[in-house]
């Protein structure tokens, strides 16, 4: 389409975009193909919500922003401003654009499918000449549309007006409105719930063919019944092959766990099938980072301490990092669990807790996340537990934060805030302590800010403290060392209004119906994209 003024039409795309920081496809034209026309159309919220009409015309996808959004309604007329045209490696982008970039915001597929120009035969030369009549096919959008030009643009940066409209066909329906179908015809997903979670990022700086960057982190696969039989058959110790490792086992019919009423004891067999069947979801949330363990060895129901050195006799292939800035009589290497089988051998190690740090190994300095710790008194009942978590839910949800909470498998709520990389410690510490206090100030008869136990009266401590290196707070899934091996479970914001919940509802035995009922439902704190709001 370089005959549309003579230049590159993806040139004025390039030079909209610091692509060293975006994660869009910088793009390079490919040569036609063969097959029919594409077209999407993106649901955008960036400064202010539109949808992007995009046609792929000579390579490239020639585009509108439309802010009401396109209509099957032939009564109706829809502004189109005609902006840069877009690489074709567009097309199927999902996901988050950052904030401070051009086009900053979140973006779902509304609908795409195929079109076919009406009049003039060629497309090219309708968008030059400020008219072109079309007939879509797709999920959504179907039948005879029209773009005309009702204003040109001009040099001072004005875009060309345009208008957008349906023809009164088969596929016509009056009142028909965008905004009642917000879902991706990709993912089934709203724009909300993209932002949340995005899938994938788009890298400019890499080809097209690799642009794509998944943003999960790479989740192991489940064991396999064939290995989880073969623990089964182990006797009191032996060597359990999973994961691709060899993992030395032992004393796997020792009770860990005391029964709760009505139950068995819990046997360090059955602690070592639950981190094997866990490690897929949680891995995720402990890779790259150091590991602190809550060791048990006699159980549960023994005295447990922490360790966080690696020992000497561990396998070779652990994966493990060197801490810098350790000081001489500090931990010098870490556990870190990049692979499933760590976390087997980390059970089997007798540790009964899972604490990762809220920071990467490449940047110890540098959190992740903001932690709340809802940390009930011995007087604080769980109405009075869920009445702070609820205040907290009234406080993220005001400062438009994304936060996620889990009971702790003992008495607490936590709640997760992921940020992007960038505020220190003393930072989030800080950020975290106002919101604490503002929060404290509604309720302030439950709350005490003391840090002695002693001293607080039996109330509850909104414990901000945990934003520090080297402090944690219990990994997502980490069974909890009381009886019934109980986990540390994520929630959503909506079950604090749940009667049955409870800090230890769920158990390592009780849990795989949980994830197969609602999945993960912290999976959205893997995003590190939020800034943080100023808390006066």
């Amino acid at each position: 389409m370089a005959s549309r003024g003579g230049e590159d039409p993806l040139e004025r795309y390039r030079r909209m975009r610091d692509f060293a920081r975006t994660p869009e496809p910088s793009g390079e034209r490919p040569e036609p193909e063969d097959g029919d026309r594409r077209f999407v159309v993106q649901r955008h919220r960036a400064t202010r919500r539109h949808y992007d009409f995009r046609l792929e015309i000579d390579g490239v996808l020639v585009s509108w922003a439309v802010p009401k959004g396109p209509t099957l309604d032939p009564g109706a007329r829809r502004l189109a401003v005609h902006v840069e045209d877009h690489p074709i490696e567009y097309l199927h982008f999902e996901g988050v654009i950052p904030e401070g970039e051009y086009g900053g915001g979140d973006v779902i597929v509304w609908d795409m499918g195929s079109w076919e120009p009406v009049k003039p035969d060629d497309p090219a030369t309708g968008v030059r000449e400020g008219e072109l009549h079309l007939d879509l096919h797709g999920e959504k959008l179907a039948g005879r549309f029209v773009l005309v030009r009702t204003e040109k643009g001009d040099s001072g940066g004005d875009k060309e007006q345009w208008m957008l409209l349906h023809k009164k066909d088969e596929h016509a329906v009056e009142g028909w409105d965008a905004e009642d179908h917000p879902r991706s015809v990709l993912t089934r997903r709203t724009n909300a719930e993209v932002k949340a979670d995005p899938d994938r990022l788009w890298r400019s700086d890499l080809p097209a063919a690799e642009a794509a960057v998944e943003l999960r982190a790479e989740a192991p696969e489940a064991p396999t019944l064939e290995q989880l039989e073969a623990l089964d058959a182990l006797g009191e110790e032996g060597d359990w092959e999973v994961f691709g490792r060899t993992v030395r086992v032992t004393n796997l019919d020792k009770e860990l766990f005391p029964a709760r009423e009505g139950e068995q004891p819990v046997s360090k067999r059955e602690l070592l099938r639950y981190a094997a069947a866990i490690a897929p979801v949680v891995v995720p949330y402990l890779a790259g980072r150091a590991l602190n363990m809550h060791r048990y060895p006699q159980g549960a129901g023994g005295k447990g301490f922490w360790h966080k050195e690696l020992p000497d006799h561990a396998p070779d292939w652990l994966p493990r990092w060197d801490n810098p800035d350790a000081d001489p009589g500090e931990t010098q290497t870490y556990l870190v669990v990049d692979e499933a089988a760590a976390l087997v051998w980390a059970a089997n190690y007798g540790a009964l807790e899972w604490h990762p740090w809220t920071s990467p190994t490449e940047a110890p300095d540098r959190p992740s996340y903001v932690l709340f710790d809802i940390d009930p008194g011995e007087r604080t009942g769980w109405e009075e537990t869920l009445e702070l978590a609820r205040l907290h839910r009234t406080a993220f949800d005001h400062m438009e934060v994304r936060a996620y909470p889990k009971v702790t498998g003992k008495r607490g709520i936590q709640v997760w805030v992921p940020i992007a990389p960038g505020p220190s410690f003393d930072e989030t510490r800080e950020w975290a302590e106002k919101v604490s206090r503002s929060i404290g100030t509604v309720l302030p008869d439950l709350i005490s800010w003391k840090w002695q136990l002693k001293e607080r009266n039996g109330r509850a401590r909104l414990d901000y403290t945990q934003n520090a290196v080297n402090k944690t707070l219990v990994a997502p899934y980490s069974p909890r060392p009381a009886p019934g091996a109980p986990v540390s479970v994520p929630i959503s914001w909506d079950e604090l209004d749940d009667p049955d919940l409870r800090p230890d509802r769920w158990t390592i035995r009780s849990l795989p119906d949980r994830l197969e009922e609602v999945g993960d439902l912290f999976r959205p704190v893997l995003h590190h994209d939020q800034r943080l709001p100023k808390v006066r």
